[in-house]
């Protein structure tokens, strides 16, 4: 039986009214997207058609999920909220902190040695307030989402951003930062802008080498890792159907890389019959009794073009296997002559030393069994790992049947190492060199989801490519990142020349899922007596002291850095060994903006200290600026705040002093965070303004005093020699953000209504 199943039947229950009466208000048929949006209203029944792209709006999200390392600042600032208990059901789930060196079994003992207090403050946390808490190696959390609470028709926030694998159980499920999910476990609304429309329509098959990992691949060189923002993506057509449901998962993972608010696929036999075999089948029957609502009017996708703001067709029978990267998820080279061509005229290094399976984008039991396919000719063709094979399983239910079928057996006998059930390599959690700063240039391919420079060992010189299981596994074998398994013989150990088969598989395990431990923790009914303990001399937990309102008034800040090129959150704030600190504001700032590239020399972590002169770290510089009473900002280019839904992003720059982060244009998470953090998130109405940034500004905010929704401000820049610019800045504050920047955050407005309430 399914978690929260009086909860599902609930949103069912009150679908097919809402849902009628968003078709009268709109006065039109409605996609899927649309019907989820409309039946999560938070006043309830609608009474307007919101404009996509511009109307702020209200949800009720039906439940929450968070990873161990965005929990501890979401749960310490819930903390702060003065409730007893969340008000929607949430989880926890462990599966950031566990480092992957040695193998599964080491690697787990390690992490609940070294991380020990972050998961006791967790489950404690967890048991005080209502929180189902997942232990270490239960699991990635997106599988386990999918594998016991995602639903049809459903909303979900979630503090990670690949949030939106749920879609694959064609859900509206969406990458928040902590501070959004604050509201919701308090019980207060969630707001979104209305997202635009992209329609995918895919028609034909998928077949032989190609793999649903394909699908976002191609979406992603077509639309870039911009193309989606501000948009849900609806994929349909027969190829949408054909497909498996935790391919879907699969697709809808990576439409994060597109800067998508997240994607989804109707309801239809795939999402039955994996919600039946991951023992939901009461979720499959409620579904049924609304199966129409949980899928787009038939009108809609008999002619997109009238429904969405941007159709996209791609002939799955016409789509062969990609390659994406290096070093972004978007750059799509076709396996083999193609990219023999682009990796000898980039120097991309042609030998691979790793292949990679799993993470929350492929580890499902159909990617294992797929992959083990390739393994299992592997050893029957007589064929030797030319590179090394690393494999994540996704949960530990995807393990134990996997073991019990005999598929991870398979990996080992290549000599693969077996992870734990976490995320791992995938982000930056893989003990692969002693000093990756200084680690050799060198392929990898995976079956993950990013790819940005250090992002999975930490060795900036290591080009990682985004693959199928499938197509890895072959790779890995092979050994060389221009290997084609449809056209290419490989010499075995007896000297002959052999060649893969196309590999096969399970959708769903033949004998069913299987389990015996799963790791999951129910919390108390009551839990008020339940202690949570943070030490006062602690460096991995520290709790929360609320911001200062900025203030309308910032005159004489001064430049903490103008970012060069692409700054994703893994600039601003890095993992890896620094997901150590998650839970300690303090101690994480010290990687603030450290791998920002500064537009003044083109270094990172090397700014100018305008009080003295010298040249020193972001971090440090800022806390000289802070400590002089002194404001900062910092500027930045097109898309800041690229990938993670890492909220640190935002509060590290918060708690160093910065006022105002500038920029080309946001990506929507982060913008979303720095608002939620008191700070000031704009825009260059005119881009070319960059260009005026000096290193030696100062600045004063001319009108802050008039801030007020759709009103430009107006940055005046006053430059070493004496010399002004005037700058206009857009912004997308709405009253209720304005009122969150006058409090200080949005969590000092919360717990100030709610200290009214009692």
């Amino acid at each position: 039986m399914a978690f929260d199943i009086e909860m599902i039947k609930g949103v069912y229950t009150k679908m097919a009214e809402r849902v009628d009466k968003a078709r009268e208000v709109v006065g039109r048929p409605l996609t899927l997207s649309e019907k989820i949006l409309y039946n999560h209203l938070w006043d309830g029944n609608p009474t307007k058609a919101f404009e996509r792209g511009k109307d702020y709006v209200d949800f009720a999200p039906d439940r929450i999920a968070c990873q161990d390392a965005t929990a501890q600042m979401a749960l310490l600032q819930f903390m702060q909220a003065g409730k007893s208990k969340v008000a929607v059901p949430t989880t926890v789930h462990c599966d950031h902190l566990i480092q992957a060196k040695e193998g599964a079994t080491i690697d787990l003992k390690h992490a609940n040695s070294v991380s020990s207090e972050v998961f006791n403050f967790l489950e404690s946390v967890s048991n005080k307030y209502g929180i189902g808490f997942w232990k270490p190696g239960a699991g990635i959390i997106h599988q386990v989402v999918l594998e016991n609470y995602a639903f049809p028709g459903g909303m979900m926030i979630g503090t990670d951003s690949h949030t939106v694998n749920a879609g694959g159980l064609g859900m509206v499920a969406i990458g928040v930062g902590g501070a959004d999910a604050v509201d919701v476990m308090a019980g207060m609304a969630w707001e979104l802008k209305f997202p635009k429309l992209i329609g995918v329509k895919l028609t034909g098959k998928l077949s032989g080498w190609t793999a649903p990992k394909d699908v976002i691949l191609k979406v992603a060189e077509i639309l870039t890792v911009k193309g989606g923002t501000g948009a849900i993506v609806e994929y349909f057509g027969p190829g949408a159907i054909s497909m498996s449901c935790t391919g879907k998962g699969t697709i809808c993972n990576m439409g994060a890389e597109i800067g998508a608010t997240t994607s989804t696929f109707g309801y239809d036999d795939s999402m039955e019959r994996y919600l039946r075999s991951t023992d939901r089948a009461d979720v499959a029957d409620a579904a049924n009794k609304v199966k129409s609502y949980l899928t787009a009017d038939a009108e809609v996708y008999a002619n997109p073009e009238q429904y969405f703001d941007q159709v996209i067709e791609i002939n799955l029978s016409e789509l062969g296997p990609l390659l994406n990267g290096p070093f972004t998820p978007d750059l799509s080279t076709s396996v083999g002559k193609d990219m023999k061509e682009k990796a000898t005229a980039n120097d991309w290094p042609i030998a691979v030393e790793w292949g990679l399976i799993g993470s929350c984008t492929n580890s499902s039991y159909e990617d294992l069994s797929r992959a083990s396919s390739i393994a299992q000719q592997a050893l029957d063709k007589g064929l030797k790992m030319k590179s090394e094979l690393g494999i994540n399983p996704g949960s530990e239910q995807v393990r134990y049947t996997a073991e019990r079928d005999g598929i991870l057996q398979v990996f080992e006998k290549l000599d693969a190492k077996i992870f734990t059930n976490a995320c791992g390599p995938c982000i930056g959690q893989w003990a692969r060199y002693s000093d990756p700063k200084n680690a050799p240039k060198n392929s990898i391919v995976h079956s993950f989801n990013r790819n940005f420079a250090k992002r999975a060992d930490g060795n900036p010189n290591t080009h990682a490519f985004v693959a199928s299981p499938e197509i890895t596994a072959a790779i890995a074998i092979a050994g060389r990142l221009d290997f084609n398994p449809m056209t290419d013989k490989l010499i075995n150990e007896n000297g002959e020349e052999v060649m893969f088969e196309e590999p096969t598989g399970w959708e769903l395990p033949p004998k069913g899922f299987e389990v015996k431990e799963n790791g999951y923790l129910a919390p108390e009914a009551d839990g008020s007596h339940v202690q949570v303990k943070v030490a006062e001399d602690s460096e991995r937990l520290q709790l929360l002291t609320p911001f200062e309102p900025i203030g309308n008034t910032i005159n004489g800040a001064k430049l903490l850095i103008k970012a060069f090129g692409k700054c994703t959150t893994d600039h601003i704030s890095m993992a890896g060994p620094w997901l150590r600190f998650r839970g300690h504001l303090d101690n994480i700032s010290n990687n603030c903006l450290i791998g920002a590239v500064n537009a003044f020399g083109q270094k990172t972590n090397f700014v100018k200290n305008q009080l003295t002169g010298e040249f020193g770290g972001v971090p440090d510089t800022a806390r000289a600026y802070k400590a002089a009473g002194i404001k900062t900002i910092v500027v930045g280019d097109h898309n800041y705040g690229e990938g993670s839904s890492r909220e640190h992003a935002a509060m590290e720059p918060r708690f160093l002093g910065v006022a105002a982060v500038i920029v080309k244009s946001f990506a929507r998470i982060h913008e979303t965070n720095l608002k939620k953090q008191g700070m000031l998130g704009l825009t260059f109405a005119n881009e070319a303004d960059y260009d005026l940034i000096q290193e030696d500004d100062t600045f004063n905010f001319l009108d802050l005093n008039e801030f007020a929704p759709d009103k430009q401000l107006t940055l005046e820049a006053v430059h070493a020699d004496g010399t002004k610019d005037s700058i206009k800045l857009n912004h997308t504050y709405n009253a209720a953000q304005i009122a969150w920047y006058n409090e200080g955050s949005a969590l000092n407005l919360i717990k100030k209504e709610n200290n009214k309430a009692s």
